[in-house]
Order: structure tokens, then C-alpha cells, then sequence
């Protein structure tokens, strides 16, 4: 569509703006299969926690990992800069608006600690989880055989945004390529949201791919570098890469949705929009096991220069079992996350992720409101 004389520009869709449409038949819940492959690695729910130290450390890896999903670690985070790392969390929670982002820049200027990388692993591992851990390119030539040789399940290769060639004056290029072919456990590789920066970094031998610049409720990298593309486009269109890639190369690479999802109906989207699986983070850190305690702050939150993210308040939802699998004591989609997917799952008569994939959407964005007249009028009293 045109948006100016001779400049064009592609309309672009979110959550809230599409429909998921009823299938001609449908399925119980129960026989739903969600399960998720990256690579080797098989998990019973197609469910990541964000590499965000608010969401995840140690004691949720454990528990996430016991239901099913994978918590993802952020080895360039507070677990590996401090032995306790309780405190420097509270730090970031009880520092004031004003004081919030140079506080998290202070807190950060602290060195990370090679022997915390392989300790945080082994905490978890011990237990018999399987867990991620998430990378910066900068960091990644140290801290993977550490993560490799403590036995981590799974790298994650992240950034703001990932690229297969980047071009500086500073620097060598990080080769995307080589991690993945020296690498004995999959790789993903985010984040992207394009069809062509999806497909470079699947030739060069990601297991999995992130998709989503700036969709996250702790991310203001849409706001301040005004960069990002609305999730549903953005997953249809790296979707559209991976079968296109299968197509060629014969491998089938995950697809990830992450960031953006807070209720059950958001990552039922997801999926129909052509996610295998979803990373979130706000809804993990709603959880009573979560570090944060109560709070989470985006990975770019910490940059000297320009920090792209804030920290947000989610408060305590209930236990990360009730956040995914319920039961749910709210209407308001936040909890039972997994059975909110199952029941769309059925009603569209999609047997499993892949059939999930072939389900109608419609674009509705009315549909949030459409007859809530009533339900906006009581949660506008109950807020008085």
C-alpha cells in the first residue's frame, strides 16, 4: 500500500488485530498433542522462558523443565556476575523509577564469572532438568564449551536483533555457521522477523529460529529505535522461510514465537500464525518461582549507550504449574496456558502444532471488544 508519492509500505498485523476460525470438526482437548523438537531435544510442551534474570534462574529451570517446557538461562545475566545474585536483584526491585535504569547499569557493570557458568548448569542439571542457556555473539566463543562441558541441553545464540552477515570496522564477523556445525546440541538463533534474514540464519545450520524485535512487555527497542514488525507477520513470514527451506534442504528448522503473548489466546495465535513453539517472558515472571520477584527488565536494559528495555511490574500470578497447565481461578486468560492452547487446538479441529499451522484466521480487530460492553462497564467499576 502506498503511504506517501512513490513510497510503499506492507500492512503488518498483531494479536489483537486477527481471529482464529472453528474447524469443521473438532478434537478433545486431551488428544491435543503440543509437544515441541529442536533438533534432538524433544519437550512435552511447546513452551521457553526468555533468558531474562527477573524470569528465570536456577530453582525455575528445575520446574519448568519437570513440566514439560525449557527455562533458558542468560549466561551474560546476574546468575553468572554474582554468587548471590538474590542481591543485586533486589537492588533493581527496590530502586526507585528514576533511579531503576542506572541502577540495572551499575549492577551490571560486574564482571561474569566463568565458574558461575559451569556452577548455575550444574545446579540444574544435577536434578536431571534439561535446560537452555541464551548467548551474546560477543560472549559466545567463551562461555559455550563451558556450557557445553557442564552439560547444557541447548544454546541460544541472541540478540536484539540476529543477522547471518554483519558488517563493522571493529571487528570480525561472529560466524553463525561455524557455532552451529562445532555445537553437539542445537542451536537457535535469534531474533528476526523478516522471511530473508530468516532463511540466511537456517542455511547457516540453526535448529531454531526467534522471531520478534521489540514485542515484549520489558522491550522499548519499538520506541526507541522505532525497529520491529507486528508478531503476526512477522511469524507467518519466517514460517513461510522454514517450509521453504524443508523444501530445499530436506531439514526442518523450529520456528519460535517470542515475546508479545500474555494469555492463552495470544499464543494459540501464535502457533496458527506458524509458530512450533513460543518464548515468553512476563508470564514466567508472574510465577512464584521466579527470581524476580514479581518484576522482570529486558535483556538490553543494561546497555551503557542505549537501553532498550525498562522494568516492569507483573506481580505474583500463582505457581509456574497453575501459570501453564492451571488449574485457572481468573477469566482473564493469564493462567492455564497450556489448556487454553489445548481447547483452541480442538475447536479448530488441529490434531497438532504442524495442523495447528493450516487453521483460518480471519482479521478482526473488533473481536476484543465486539459485545463487551457490559464486561469494559464492570471493569471500570471494580477499578473505582
Amino acid at each position: 500500500m502506498l503511504i506517501g508519492r512513490n513510497r510503499e509500505a506492507k500492512r503488518a498485523y498483531g494479536f489483537d488485530e486477527i481471529a482464529l476460525v472453528p474447524g469443521s470438526i473438532s478434537i478433545d482437548p486431551v488428544d491435543v498433542d503440543v509437544s515441541l523438537r529442536i533438533g534432538d531435544v524433544g519437550l512435552n510442551i511447546p513452551v521457553l522462558a526468555s533468558a531474562m534474570d527477573g524470569a528465570v534462574g536456577p530453582r525455575l529451570s528445575v520446574e519448568l523443565s519437570r513440566l514439560g517446557g525449557l527455562a533458558v538461562l542468560n549466561l551474560d545475566g546476574l546468575q553468572t556476575r554474582y554468587a548471590r545474585p538474590e542481591e543485586a536483584i533486589l537492588r533493581i526491585v527496590e530502586a526507585n523509577l528514576d533511579e531503576v535504569i542506572p541502577t540495572i547499569q551499575a549492577v551490571y557493570r560486574e564482571p561474569i564469572k566463568p565458574e558461575l557458568v559451569a556452577e548455575r548448569i550444574e545446579s540444574v542439571k544435577r536434578s536431571g532438568a534439561k535446560m537452555g542457556v541464551s548467548v551474546t555473539p560477543a560472549s559466545a566463543a567463551t562461555f559455550v564449551p563451558i556450557a557445553i562441558e557442564a552439560g547444557v541441553d541447548v544454546i541460544v545464540l541472541q540478540a536484539t536483533v540476529t543477522t547471518a552477515k554483519h558488517v563493522s570496522s571493529r571487528h570480525e564477523s561472529f560466524s553463525i555457521a561455524g557455532l552451529c556445525r562445532s555445537t553437539p546440541v542445537p542451536v537457535i538463533v535469534g531474533n528476526c522477523v523478516t522471511y530473508e534474514g530468516a532463511i540466511a540464519l537456517m542455511r547457516e545450520g540453526a535448529n531454531g529460529v526467534l522471531v520478534g524485535v521489540g514485542p515484549g512487555a520489558a522491550c522499548t527497542t519499538r520506541r526507541v529505535l522505532g525497529i520491529g514488525v507486528p508478531q503476526v507477520t512477522a511469524i507467518a513470514d519466517v514460517a513461510a522461510a522454514r517450509d521453504e527451506h524443508e523444501r530445499q534442504s530436506g531439514e526442518r528448522v523450529t520456528v519460535i514465537a517470542d515475546g508479545g503473548m500474555r494469555t492463552g489466546g495470544d499464543i494459540a495465535k501464535a502457533v496458527a500464525s506458524g509458530a512450533d513453539g513460543v518464548m515468553i517472558g512476563s508470564p514466567i515472571a508472574a510465577a512464584t518461582e521466579a527470581p524476580g520477584k514479581g518484576h522482570h527488565w529486558g535483556m538490553a536494559t543494561s546497555d551503557s549507550g542505549l537501553p532498550r528495555g525498562t522494568r516492569i511490574h507483573v506481580g505474583h500470578v500463582g505457581s509456574l504449574e497453575q501459570i501453564l497447565l492451571g488449574p485457572a481461578t481468573k477469566d482473564d486468560g493469564t493462567l492455564n496456558l497450556v489448556g487454553a492452547l489445548r481447547n483452541a487446538m480442538g475447536v479448530c479441529g488441529a490434531c497438532n502444532i504442524s495442523a495447528m499451522h493450516q487453521c483460518e484466521i480471519v482479521v478482526a480487530p473488533a473481536l476484543p471488544t465486539e459485545g463487551k460492553k457490559h464486561q469494559n462497564e464492570q471493569k471500570v467499576g471494580m477499578g473505582n
